[in-house]
């Protein structure tokens, strides 16, 4: 078997489609299962190594408080002849963008698989243009040949898809993510460290955190805490400028904007956290973040969006979700963990044991499974 795993997100910067296409790949090498993926490029140059093929142009697109990519193959020809080399057995789909996932797909003569990891909920180009939907639609339901979902919201999507549907969540690589990852050391100095790590944008919500932020930090000037607090925040994005100047405005303390810093493991930046927080306030289909943190053994605190919810939503974790943009709730939420270091740790041993459900052997086996599911489906039918 030979698959090839279809990005429509450019790998030039850091993304949770990324991980997980780079997770599934690397467990299907340590099977002996040959594997390739394609990615539009980005910029000039750009070079993953020999298992990736730069196919197309990704062009960046804002869309719902967040990047998105629209993607052309200029060349037509080009995607005939990879596909007439490279003989996939399998197509692995991760998403879909127009124009270029559609010359992808009518030129394959692959088994045709796509695993959905958007959430569309505040996508309002599809409410004012629901053609536009439609028709992405009905050219997936009349090639696809299963379609994957990383949480149920995503195959609602494709409620009137008659072929082969499953929920198979992200993957998590526990040799990588661990409570043995070393910490930062600059960071351990006594402070209570919280950790946010993600893209600075509407989306991810971190000015809801900063204002959570505020309210504790005025609490522990008042005596309630031993020890000071301190936010590390992680990532790029376009309104760091404005979530600095929220900074600077209200003469926060020990909040610390560490970029995004490729030297550093984001393991090792969970490791150093006492507590880990995921504002996000809309458009998760799943949270791999939460999953990363709770990995490394650290508590989790969020907004309750759709997708959080999946993964936090049931068991101890569903004590530690706020209302989206509610950061008075927040923080109250981290100040109850702030306030008790055993139920950090009882939080931290929930959540290790949680993250285990997540770990790339399983995900792999079930996807494996489908792509035998489908191709049985698929050799009945013709």
């Amino acid at each position: 078997m030979k698959i090839g795993l279809v990005s429509f997100h450019s790998f030039f910067n850091p993304g949770g489609v990324k991980a997980h296409i780079l997770g599934l790949q690397t467990e299907f090498k340590k099977r002996g299962i040959k594997s390739k993926i394609i990615v539009p490029r980005r910029k000039i140059p750009e070079n993953y190594g020999k298992d990736v093929i730069l196919l197309g142009t990704s062009l960046p697109l804002k869309i719902a408080g967040t990047q998105a990519d629209f993607d052309i193959g200029f060349n037509p020809f080009s995607i005939t002849e990879m596909l007439k080399r490279e003989k996939f057995d399998v197509l692995h789909f991760h998403n879909f963008s127009f124009p270029l996932g559609f010359q992808i797909l009518e030129r394959s003569k692959s088994l045709n698989i796509l695993t959905f990891h958007a959430n569309i909920e505040k996508v309002k180009i599809f409410k004012t243009f629901p053609f536009i939907l439609d028709v992405f639609r009905k050219e997936v339901i009349d090639e696809i040949d299963g379609i994957i979902g990383v949480n149920p919201l995503n195959l609602k999507v494709f409620k009137n898809y008659k072929g082969p549907k499953i929920v198979i969540p992200n993957g998590i690589d526990l040799d990588k993510f661990n409570p043995r990852v070393p910490k930062i050391k600059k960071y351990l100095d006594g402070k209570i460290n919280i950790l946010f790590l993600g893209r600075i944008e509407e989306r991810k919500g971190l000015i809801y955190l900063l204002k959570a932020y505020k309210i504790l930090e005025k609490k522990v000037g008042n005596g309630w805490a031993n020890s000071n607090l301190r936010l590390i925040v992680v990532g790029e994005g376009p309104l760091k400028d404005d979530c600095e100047k929220f900074v600077r405005d209200n003469k926060l303390k020990n909040v610390v904007f560490e970029g995004e810093n490729r030297k550093i493991p984001a393991a090792s930046y969970y490791a150093t956290a006492d507590i880990y927080c995921s504002p996000a306030i809309y458009g998760e289909s799943f949270g791999i973040v939460l999953i990363e943190a709770m990995a490394v053994g650290k508590p989790v605190v969020a907004f309750a969006n759709s997708g959080y919810e999946i993964v936090l939503g049931k068991g101890k974790g569903k004590n530690f979700l706020a209302k989206p943009k509610d950061y008075r709730t927040l923080a109250k939420k981290l100040e109850i963990l702030i306030k008790n270091k055993k139920l950090r740790k009882e939080m931290g041993e929930w959540g290790k044991k949680e993250a285990r459900k997540y770990s790339w052997p399983r995900i792999a086996d079930e996807v494996l499974a489908f792509y035998k599911l489908c191709q049985k489906r698929k050799s009945k039918s013709s």
